[in-house]
Protein backbone atom coordinates (compact mmCIF):
# COMPACT_ATOMS: atom_id res chain seq x y z
CA UNK A 1 0.00 0.00 0.00
CA UNK A 2 1.32 3.26 -0.93
CA UNK A 3 2.74 6.14 1.52
CA UNK A 4 -0.76 8.53 1.10
CA UNK A 5 -3.27 6.11 0.95
CA UNK A 6 -1.67 4.06 4.17
CA UNK A 7 -1.56 7.95 5.76
CA UNK A 8 -5.32 8.42 4.79
CA UNK A 9 -6.31 4.88 5.77
CA UNK A 10 -4.54 5.43 9.54
CA UNK A 11 -6.40 9.35 9.27
CA UNK A 12 -10.06 7.61 8.96
CA UNK A 13 -8.97 5.41 11.15
CA UNK A 14 -8.18 7.66 13.95
CA UNK A 15 -11.46 9.72 12.81
CA UNK A 16 -13.86 6.96 13.01
CA UNK A 17 -11.98 5.70 16.76
CA UNK A 18 -12.98 9.46 18.22
CA UNK A 19 -16.59 8.91 16.65
CA UNK A 20 -16.74 5.27 18.14
CA UNK A 21 -15.00 5.46 21.25
CA UNK A 22 -15.97 8.31 23.52
CA UNK A 23 -12.49 8.07 25.49
CA UNK A 24 -10.91 9.41 22.39
CA UNK A 25 -11.43 12.62 20.87
CA UNK A 26 -10.01 15.21 18.89
CA UNK A 27 -9.61 19.02 20.30
CA UNK A 28 -12.69 21.08 19.28
CA UNK A 29 -12.71 22.97 16.02
CA UNK A 30 -10.26 19.96 14.75
CA UNK A 31 -9.53 20.28 10.74
CA UNK A 32 -8.68 17.59 8.62
CA UNK A 33 -5.16 18.80 8.64
CA UNK A 34 -4.79 18.34 12.35
CA UNK A 35 -6.29 14.68 11.59
CA UNK A 36 -3.70 14.32 9.03
CA UNK A 37 -1.28 15.32 11.01
CA UNK A 38 -2.45 13.17 14.10
CA UNK A 39 -1.74 10.18 11.54
CA UNK A 40 1.33 10.91 10.07
CA UNK A 41 2.56 11.27 13.88
CA UNK A 42 1.35 7.93 14.23
CA UNK A 43 2.90 5.91 11.28
CA UNK A 44 5.97 7.81 12.76
CA UNK A 45 5.59 6.57 16.37
CA UNK A 46 4.57 3.15 15.43
CA UNK A 47 7.71 2.49 12.98
CA UNK A 48 10.18 4.49 15.53
CA UNK A 49 9.51 3.73 19.02
CA UNK A 50 6.98 1.06 18.94
CA UNK A 51 9.87 -1.44 18.19
CA UNK A 52 12.02 -0.24 20.89
CA UNK A 53 8.86 -0.44 23.02
CA UNK A 54 8.28 -4.17 22.18
CA UNK A 55 11.90 -5.00 22.23
CA UNK A 56 12.17 -3.36 25.94
CA UNK A 57 8.74 -4.97 27.00
CA UNK A 58 9.62 -8.42 25.18
CA UNK A 59 10.16 -10.93 28.84
CA UNK A 60 6.94 -9.82 30.24
CA UNK A 61 5.27 -10.05 26.60
CA UNK A 62 6.09 -13.24 26.65
CA UNK A 63 5.33 -14.28 30.10
CA UNK A 64 1.75 -13.00 29.18
CA UNK A 65 1.79 -14.52 25.63
CA UNK A 66 1.43 -11.33 23.75
CA UNK A 67 -1.34 -9.24 25.91
CA UNK A 68 0.87 -7.10 26.75
CA UNK A 69 1.23 -5.50 23.14
CA UNK A 70 -1.87 -4.00 24.34
CA UNK A 71 -0.42 -2.06 26.75
CA UNK A 72 2.57 -1.32 24.34
CA UNK A 73 -0.44 0.11 21.82
CA UNK A 74 -1.68 1.86 24.34
CA UNK A 75 1.28 3.72 25.19
CA UNK A 76 1.64 4.55 21.54
CA UNK A 77 -1.87 6.35 21.19
CA UNK A 78 -1.12 7.67 24.23
CA UNK A 79 2.14 9.83 23.18
CA UNK A 80 0.31 10.58 19.37
CA UNK A 81 -2.15 12.26 21.81
CA UNK A 82 0.61 14.19 24.13
CA UNK A 83 2.05 15.24 20.60
CA UNK A 84 -1.28 16.15 18.40
CA UNK A 85 -4.77 17.45 19.20
CA UNK A 86 -5.85 14.12 19.74
CA UNK A 87 -7.12 13.96 23.36
CA UNK A 88 -7.05 10.50 25.35
CA UNK A 89 -8.92 10.25 28.58
CA UNK A 90 -6.31 8.54 30.80
CA UNK A 91 -4.04 5.71 30.31
CA UNK A 92 -7.38 3.05 30.79
CA UNK A 93 -9.06 5.00 27.39
CA UNK A 94 -5.58 5.09 25.26
CA UNK A 95 -5.28 0.95 25.89
CA UNK A 96 -9.23 0.46 25.02
CA UNK A 97 -8.79 3.24 22.06
CA UNK A 98 -6.06 1.26 20.76
CA UNK A 99 -7.83 -1.88 20.67
CA UNK A 100 -10.76 -0.54 19.13
CA UNK A 101 -8.36 1.09 16.88
CA UNK A 102 -6.63 -1.78 15.71
CA UNK A 103 -10.50 -3.63 14.67
CA UNK A 104 -10.97 -0.32 12.54
CA UNK A 105 -7.66 -0.37 11.09
CA UNK A 106 -8.22 -4.28 10.58
CA UNK A 107 -11.41 -3.48 8.95
CA UNK A 108 -10.19 -0.31 6.87
CA UNK A 109 -6.98 -2.66 5.45
CA UNK A 110 -9.19 -5.00 4.06
CA UNK A 111 -11.86 -3.16 2.31
CA UNK A 112 -8.76 -1.12 0.31
CA UNK A 113 -7.34 -4.99 -0.43
CA UNK A 114 -10.78 -6.02 -1.40
CA UNK A 115 -11.47 -3.29 -3.74
CA UNK A 116 -8.07 -3.57 -4.72
CA UNK A 117 -6.52 -0.09 -4.29
CA UNK A 118 -3.65 -1.42 -2.54
CA UNK A 119 -2.05 -2.28 -6.11
CA UNK A 120 -2.49 -5.89 -6.10
CA UNK A 121 0.50 -6.37 -3.63
CA UNK A 122 0.62 -8.48 -0.24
Amino acid sequence: MGFFLRLLVNALALYLLTRVYGGVSFAPATDLVSVLLAALVMGIVNALIRPVLLLLSLPINVLTLGLFTLVVNGVVLWLVAALTALNVAGFGGAVIGALVLTVISWVLDAAVRALGLDGGRD
